[in-house]
């Protein structure tokens, strides 16, 4: 099919023309469709109007010059292969128009079927599928309702009603139990609630029809379940959707025809094998709302057999093409098979790294390509507990395990309840009939997905493992009654608000909350697996991956710990030493009374009684952790918070105070530490006596701290252990501040080591953005650098962190400000530029400068990747992060590298 373009910039490219590499130009679906095409698959002919296209209209508000004669060239080259009009009386060419932006977002956007349909085009549709007039009619109602709601705004569930209102007239649930003149009334009551809600005829013009539904569709990529959807996955906001109009082929001609969507692998678990649904005479859209229950796809063997054997055929071949799992969505018209789709299919995690390793032994991908297939979220998602079930607990109902996962949570049964709960703390299954684009919002706050209709392919399930949400779906024993607030199972009520628990991988539905047990990744990380599941697939596929992992990456993973427990539990998961250790959690429980003595002391010799007091437990603590360690790295934090946080608040020790002495209670103690309180009270402690600042005001504070550490190192290198203490000295702002500190420190550590032979490095924690500004000089001084991303990320952009997220974040990410939480990934524009800075003049004036960061992105999987690129040695972060860390410390190094098995 060919057409002449009528202006120079190309809007629009016929499936023959593009390919699968052009998502950026055609999206995902349009180049896929292509791709098809040229692979010699059975595709219905279209053309495709590309993401350009739809920037352009919605930078401006109107169709971009040239796009209207290209669709015009386009359909009327359509229109000739076909040998059919767009709508004509007699025979009509019917085409559908579909959204597809290059990343996949399923059931975000907007398509309309059965476009070309009107009052004339109907009677002939039925005479061209053999005087089918129940098909005729049931096209024309599925257009009125899909053009109403999608281009007008018509409210979707005024169209259900109706249907609604039909069936239970023939008293039946299944809209097939309805004939030609049930369809004909239900298209007439149609057209008048189109006229209700838009005060105008439902229109008759095909190419308007047309027209107007090209229009929606780029305006849905701004919708708000779609901005919402990009939000949740990272997609940006600017690459617009394309538009694909394909020539309609229909699954709803009758008992040998029908609709499907299949996974050449199964996309839960990752097992090889036949996994989708089917639904005989039915449209696509059927399957992906489930409006009706599915069948398994091996029931199409039975069916039909022919188009199944070409079934197969077509995704073995599709699966070797991609290199991947492909989600392919077809229709069988009359017995000929089409396909309208195919994908790279998402997956759960689990399914990820388990496919990931079979591709490598299948010799389709290497192993830096299977590294480059799963991330760090998915590992994440792995290391979740699992339902601990026994005698006790029964299931109630049983459905489709669409998502794996344990969760449980008060049930709900919409989605603005949903959000309700969430924001106040609570855990909340959704429970629908199913779901729809709609639901989005709930589907996010929810722990978890259950509904009583649709399959692995419903929209459910499919979001759900997008978002690594647990999901059951399909459990058609739950009576679902959505006004009421309740389901029925089992001879039992549940409503809003009672405790369920859903298992995703099973697919079982529990009354009650049930106990959890460690995943087996955990398991596998702590090197605590019984034999009995050494074999398990998915085990064997994270040990691969994550020693491929390890082996290609350069930064090094250090942990967070503050006590000896910690250290062993990270160094289990992979830790490589500790890149922060934070000594004011050693100062809490009982030794709070001698803090409080230090804060009282008014002369020296009170101070320093306290401080001795201290320094043999701050020693013990030390000597734990680096034995724990056993010879590597551990940064000791000096002391960095406000000593005001170790006391009793302000108000409630004034409150406490007054009671006493109004009681006639000896208060001299609580007055002294109530004027102490008052002495030290700050209107902003972060920005105020903290850190280094503390250290050079009171007396002999970090001397303790730094004797502590320098005496637990010689200690245990003398009962032949291994200690590399780094002693970093936090919230410098100035050179001149840690000359002062290092000055002081390297006296008491050369006193303390003698012949030891251990070796203190002494360097400080970039979290001022002066000190990163001026890093040039401070590195003079330092040993090495620790960006304590928390405070940079608070600095940097003047937020209090413990009370802007609640405040107000949840607006800035609504408006697209923030993609995500500066907190939870690091701006790379201006934080991330700051450490650039430190990094890059840091190492100008000391070479060997040892360069990491201990902040909250240390575990973060792109702030990960981001760290790699600028340099730094290493990453410190949770130890249950440890692993995410390891891996995604891989992926960047092949990234960078450029490795490409392709």
């Amino acid at each position: 099919m060919a057409a002449q373009e009528t202006d120079d910039h190309k809007y629009v490219y016929d499936f023959s023309e593009g390919n699968k590499d052009l998502k950026d130009l055609l999206g995902g679906k349009g180049a896929n469709l292509a791709e098809m095409t040229n692979l010699g698959l059975p595709v219905p002919p279209g053309f495709t109007i590309t993401t350009e296209a739809c920037q352009a209209y919605l930078a401006t508000g109107r169709e971009p010059d040239g796009l209207a004669g290209q669709i015009e060239a386009h359909l009327q080259a359509l229109e000739r292969e076909m040998g059919k009009r767009l709508g004509d009386p007699g025979d009509p060419l019917l085409v559908s128009v579909r959204s597809g932006a290059k990343f996949s977002m399923p059931g975000m956007m907007e398509t309309v079927l059965n476009v070309g349909l009107n009052d004339q085009s109907v009677v002939g549709l039925a005479a061209q599928a053999g005087q089918n007039d129940r098909f005729a009619w049931d096209s024309y109602r599925r257009l009125i309702q899909m053009f109403g709601k999608t281009v007008c705004e018509v409210p979707g569930e005024e169209f259900e009603h109706a249907l609604d209102e039909v069936k239970s007239a023939r008293g039946t649930q299944n809209d097939l139990d309805l004939d030609a003149d049930d369809l004909r009334g239900l298209v007439d009551a149609y057209k008048k609630i189109f006229v209700k809600h838009t005060g105008r005829e439902f229109p008759q013009q095909p190419r308007e029809q047309l027209d107007l539904a090209i229009r929606a569709v780029f305006e849905s990529w701004n919708a708000e379940r779609a901005v919402l959807y990009r939000r949740q996955e990272r997609i940006p906001a600017d690459l617009g959707t394309a538009v694909n109009v394909v020539t309609m082929v229909f699954g709803n001609l009758g008992p040998d025809s029908g609709t499907g969507v299949a996974f050449t692998r199964d996309p839960g678990s990752g097992a090889q094998g036949i996994y989708g649904d089917y639904l005989a005479n039915a449209q696509g859209e059927d399957v992906v709302a489930g409006i009706r229950n599915t069948v398994p796809l091996q029931e199409l063997e039975r069916l039909d057999k022919s188009s199944y054997d070409e079934l197969l055929s077509i995704m073995a071949r599709l699966e070797e093409h991609y290199r991947d799992l492909c989600d392919i969505e077809f229709t069988i018209e009359r017995g000929k098979l089409w396909m309208l789709q195919t994908r790279v299919g998402k997956r759960t995690a689990a399914a990820a790294f388990v496919i990931a390793g079979q591709l490598v032994d299948e010799g389709l991908i290497d192993e830096d390509e299977a590294l480059h297939r799963v991330n760090g979220a998915q590992l994440a998602q792995l290391m979740f507990p699992r339902f601990e079930l026994d005698h006790e607990f029964e299931a109630v109902a049983t459905g489709i395990g669409a998502s794996p996962g344990a969760a449980s949570g008060a049930v709900v049964f919409t989605s603005a309840r949903a959000v309700e709960l969430a924001a106040e703390g609570k855990s909340v299954i959704l429970v629908r009939r199913e779901t729809n684009p709609d639901d989005l919002n709930g589907m996010i706050a929810a722990q978890g997905i259950l509904t009583s209709r649709g399959g692995k392919t419903s929209h459910a399930a499919v979001v759900a493992r997008g978002m690594g949400k647990t999901c059951v779906s399909g459990a058609d024993e739950i009576d679902v009654n959505v006004p009421a607030k309740r389901f029925t199972v089992a001879g039992r009520t549940v409503t809003e608000g009672d405790v369920v628990s859903i298992d995703g991988t099973t697919g079982k539905v529990y009354l009650g909350e049930v106990p959890v047990m460690p995943s087996e990744v955990v398991q596998y990380f702590e090197g605590s697996l019984d034999a009995e599941h050494v074999d398990n697939p998915l085990v064997r596929a994270v040990h691969r991956i994550m020693t491929h992992a390890d082996g290609k990456r350069r930064l090094t993973v250090r942990t967070n710990a503050d006590t000896g427990a910690d250290a062993a539990r990270a160094r289990r998961f992979g830790a490589e030493g500790i890149g922060l250790c934070r000594t004011e959690h050693m100062f809490l429980g009982d030794r709070r009374e001698l803090v409080e003595r230090l804060i009282l002391a008014r002369a020296p010799g009170e101070r320093e009684a306290a401080l001795a007091a201290l320094l043999p437990l701050q020693r013990a603590d030390f000597e734990e952790i680096f034995r724990e360690m056993d010879g590597l790295p551990v940064t000791v934090r000096l002391i960095d918070p406000p000593l005001h946080e170790f006391l009793p608040p302000l108000e409630q020790l004034a409150v406490n105070v007054a009671v006493a002495q109004e009681r006639g209670e000896d208060v001299a103690k609580e007055e002294a530490l109530l004027a102490a309180v008052r002495r030290m009270h700050e209107e902003n402690p972060m920005l105020g006596l903290r850190g280094v600042r503390l250290g050079l005001v009171i007396p002999g504070l970090f001397a303790m701290q730094v004797r502590a550490i320098a005496e637990a190192a010689v200690a245990v290198v003398r009962a032949g252990g291994v200690a590399r203490p780094e002693i970093m000295v936090p919230l410098v702002g100035a050179v001149q501040e840690l000359e002062t500190v290092r000055a002081e420190a390297e006296k008491i550590i050369a006193e303390v080591v003698g012949d030891s032979g251990v070796e203190v490095l002494i360097g400080t924690m970039i979290e001022v953005p002066r000190a990163a500004l001026t890093a040039g000089q401070i590195a003079e001084a330092a040993e090495f650098f620790s960006f304590g991303t928390n405070d940079l990320t608070q600095m940097g952009w003047g937020f209090s962190r413990d009370d802007v997220e609640g405040a107000f974040f949840w607006r800035y990410l609504e408006l697209g400000i923030f993609g995500i939480s500066p907190f939870e990934s690091i701006d790379r524009d201006g934080v991330g530029r700051l450490i650039r800075i430190a990094a890059e003049e840091g190492r100008a004036a000391r070479p060997g400068l040892k360069l990491g960061i201990c902040g909250e992105h240390g575990g973060d999987p792109d702030s990960v990747h981001f760290f790699h690129e600028v340099g730094l040695d290493y990453v410190s972060c949770s130890p249950f992060r440890v692993p995410v860390a390891r891996l995604e410390a891989g992926r960047a190094a092949v990234e960078t590298d450029g490795s490409d098995s392709r």
